[in-house]
C-alpha cells in the first residue's frame, strides 16, 4: 500500500509514518523543515519538503508526486488557537489558522485526490471534535473551532468530483501532543492506532464521514 501523510514533522503525522513503516507500507510523508525531514527519512519514508501555508510549496506538490498512485492519503498538517469569543481574534491568528486549517487543505485536494481515486483509495482529513457545531459547549479554541467546521465543509463539498475516492474526516481525540499537552487523556500512538484500525474497516460512503477517531460517528456537523 502506498500511503501519503502531509504534515508529518512530528506528533501525529510522524507516528502514522512510524506505524504504517512499522507495518511495512511505502510511505510519502511531507515536514516543513530539515530536522522533520531527517526524522522522516530516519523511518524509512520518501521525504518531501511541503509548508501548506506557502502557495509556491503547495504549488509544487503535485509534480513531487507525479506518477503515483496513492492508496491512502492523510491530511494531518494543523494549527491551534487558544481565545474564545469575549474578544475579537487578531487578524494575524485568524490568516495562520484558516490559511493552514482550510486553505492549506483546499489547495492539496486538487493535487493529491486524482492520484488517490486512480487507486480507488482513501483521502483521510484529521478534523477535530471541537469542529463539531452539534456539540459545541464553550468558544475556547474559537478560531480553531471555526477552521475545523470550515475544513469539513471544504472535505464534504470535495467529494462529489472524485467519485471512485473515499473521503473522510477523523477526529484524533484529545491527545498528548505539543498541541493537545502533556495532560490529555490519549497518548499519540493509542490515537493513531485507532485511527488506523478505523480507517481500514471504513467503507465508502454517499456522503462523507465524519467519524471520532474510533470509529463512532458524529451525529450531525
Amino acid at each position: 500500500m502506498k500511503v501519503l501523510v502531509l504534515g508529518a514533522s512530528r506528533g501525529i503525522g510522524l507516528e502514522f509514518v512510524r506505524q504504517y513503516r512499522e507495518a511495512g507500507e511505502s510511505v510519502i510523508a511531507t515536514a516543513r523543515d530539515d530536522a522533520g525531514l531527517e526524522r522522516l527519512r530516519a523511518l524509512g519514508a520518501q521525504a518531501l519538503r511541503l509548508d501548506v501555508r506557502d502557495p509556491a510549496s503547495i504549488s509544487g506538490l503535485g509534480w513531487q508526486l507525479d506518477g503515483e498512485k496513492i492508496d491512502l492519503a492523510l491530511h494531518v498538517a494543523g494549527v491551534m488557537s487558544h481565545g474564545g469569543a469575549t474578544a475579537p481574534p487578531s487578524r494575524d491568528e485568524f490568516d495562520q489558522v484558516m490559511r493552514t486549517n482550510v486553505w492549506g487543505a483546499m489547495q492539496a485536494i486538487p493535487q493529491v485526490a486524482p492520484l488517490v481515486e486512480a487507486a480507488e483509495g482513501k483521502f483521510v482529513f484529521l478534523g477535530s471534535q471541537m469542529g463539531h457545531i452539534a456539540g459545541v459547549e464553550s468558544s475556547f479554541g474559537w478560531v480553531y473551532r471555526a477552521s475545523k467546521a470550515a475544513l469539513n465543509m471544504a472535505v464534504a463539498a470535495a467529494q462529489p468530483d472524485y467519485p471512485r475516492a473515499t473521503f473522510l474526516v477523523l477526529s484524533p481525540g484529545w491527545v498528548q501532543t505539543d498541541m493537545g499537552g502533556a495532560g490529555a487523556p490519549l497518548a499519540v500512538d493509542a490515537s493513531v492506532e485507532w485511527m488506523r484500525r478505523t480507517i481500514q474497516l471504513a467503507y465508502k460512503h454517499r456522503h462523507v464521514s465524519f467519524l471520532d477517531y474510533d470509529g463512532t460517528p458524529f451525529k450531525g456537523w
